[in-house]
């Protein structure tokens, strides 16, 4: 049988940042973008305002390095900023795909700011195209934009009427001149959080771009929100008769920075407990290993409640090198297969002649695993018995995720003994979709008729209608923009 492996994990596309009524807006917006670097890692952008006037910088690359000339942030004026993070998806970093976007409507200026990603974009960007709209970029942010620009009223009926036409994932920050906008879609598939800081008002993507600028979270935007914040005041729409909150499950067992709180739950708490679960589905596990390790960063804080539960010392076996740069490692084939390596090895006394549970957050497409496994076997590891703390990832996203196509998951063309196999572990198991629903607090685990997460990676129960897959167009992951130096 012939095997192909490709990239590890799904990426998360965005994270979003913005600041109201703040004389530092743009350096407290840098900061959100740096705690939400996690989120996207490709480029970054802020927008800001002050006296009629937007300011705007965007660049290729981190946050460390987009905005590593003090100048350039004091250049961004004004006590009202948005920032954004993005993934590439396509391999394309142009600038011209580089968020927060920028349009002149007849209401004025606005700028937006997008995590998600629309499932009708190509069926509205024919209909725009056919009306004589000019488009800029590969971006499905854009879309909104013109959608805007066609509809006659103030900024707020625009929005509400963009926001009827396009169906996704979305969690929307705009800045305009006399206000601060957030939106989240009917179903609050990501995540976006309303904070406070003095007299300041501060939205971000997770909680952890609030802690680093010291501010207290308020809230949740709700699903289908419009929350605008203007004259120092704040004001909720709600413009959907339907609304229901099935935040994405993905948020919490990978893409979340683990001290972040989501809807309530701190995610390394709900991780520890997805631990405990799995730890529970393999009871057995007790007889057979010696000692748990996790594969860094992303399986610690499952490992920690797995090893708990089985009351089985814990270690840290394998070292991850947090300093290998993403362009060395991605310059050449032979470099990319050399990856693993540069950021992990082994922990030699803590490996040699054991049984070892060895935990990871998901396997995807498994290249990271499989050179794992071998590096483990030549550390002299016994057996290995792989423990995932997610199902398996059967198929693909397309609400603002990186992931490969159905065809790529190994999980939807392979049997657990087939991967079990090319992994090359004694054995392996992942928990049950009831089992991480038990985690997160749901005794009888997942409602099949009213299924409190968005959980399509594990399920296929895609929430929101895939149009431009439906009708047989390409899907697109993308995620936006306009400028060239």
């Amino acid at each position: 049988m012939k095997y192909l492996f490709l990239k590890k994990k799904p990426r998360d596309e965005c994270g979003v940042f913005g600041v109201y009524n703040n004389p530092n807006a743009s350096e407290l917006t840098a900061l959100g973008l740096h705690a939400l670097q996690h989120r996207g890692q490709d480029s970054a952008g802020i927008v800001s305002y002050e006296k009629s006037n937007f300011f705007a910088h965007r660049g290729i690359g981190q946050v460390s390095e987009v905005f590593s000339d003090a100048n350039i942030l004091r250049s961004l004026k004004g006590n009202f900023s948005i920032g954004h993070n993005r993934y590439g998806t396509t391999g394309e970093s142009a600038l011209k795909n580089v968020q927060p976007l920028f349009s002149e409507l007849n209401t004025g200026g606005v700028a937006i700011a997008h995590n998600g990603n629309l499932t009708n974009t190509n069926f509205l960007k024919e209909k725009l195209i056919e009306q004589g709209s000019i488009f800029h970029s590969t971006s499905d942010t854009e879309v909104i934009l013109h959608l805007m620009s066609t509809r006659k009223g103030n900024l707020i009926d625009k929005l509400i009427y963009s926001l009827n036409s396009i169906s996704g994932a979305y969690s929307l920050l705009l800045l305009t001149g006399d206000s601060l906008i957030a939106v989240r879609d009917p179903f609050g598939i990501r995540p976006l959080i309303l904070g406070k800081l003095g007299d300041s008002y501060i939205l971000s993507s997770e909680s952890c771009g609030l802690d680093i600028i010291g501010a207290d979270v308020v809230r949740d935007i709700e699903p289908g929100e419009i929350l605008m914040i203007k004259n120092n005041t704040i004001e909720s729409i709600k413009p959907f008769k339907n609304t229901t909150l099935r935040p994405c499950l993905f948020e919490y067992i990978y893409f979340s920075r683990p001290d972040s709180v989501l809807e309530g739950r701190n995610v390394y708490d709900v991780r520890k407990k997805i631990g405990n679960q799995l730890a529970i589905e393999n009871n057995l596990d007790k007889k057979i290993i010696d000692v748990v390790i996790p594969i860094p960063d992303s399986g610690n804080a499952s490992a920690l409640g797995y090893a708990e539960k089985l009351r089985k010392p814990f270690e840290f076996g394998i070292i991850r090198n947090h300093y290998t740069g993403r362009t060395f490692i991605q310059s050449t084939s032979k470099i990319r297969n050399l990856a693993v390596k540069l950021k992990h090895n082994p922990n030699l006394s803590s490996l040699k002649n054991k049984n070892v549970a060895l935990i990871d957050d998901s396997i995807v497409r498994g290249t990271t695993s499989i050179k794992i496994v071998e590096m483990l076997r030549n550390a002299g590891v016994k057996k290995i018995h792989m423990r995932i703390a997610s199902p398996p990832v059967k198929f693909p996203c397309f609400y603002g995720i990186d992931t490969p196509t159905r065809e790529e998951l190994l999980a939807s063309r392979f049997t657990l003994k087939e991967i079990e196999k090319m992994v090359g572990v004694d054995s392996l198991k992942f928990i049950s979709l009831d089992g991480v629903y038990k985690a997160l607090g749901y005794k009888k685990g997942r409602d099949k008729k009213n299924p409190k997460f968005t959980d399509h990676y594990f399920s296929g129960d895609y929430p929101v209608k895939l149009v431009d897959f439906n009708s047989g167009k390409k899907p697109t992951q993308l995620a936006l923009l306009i400028e060239t130096k």
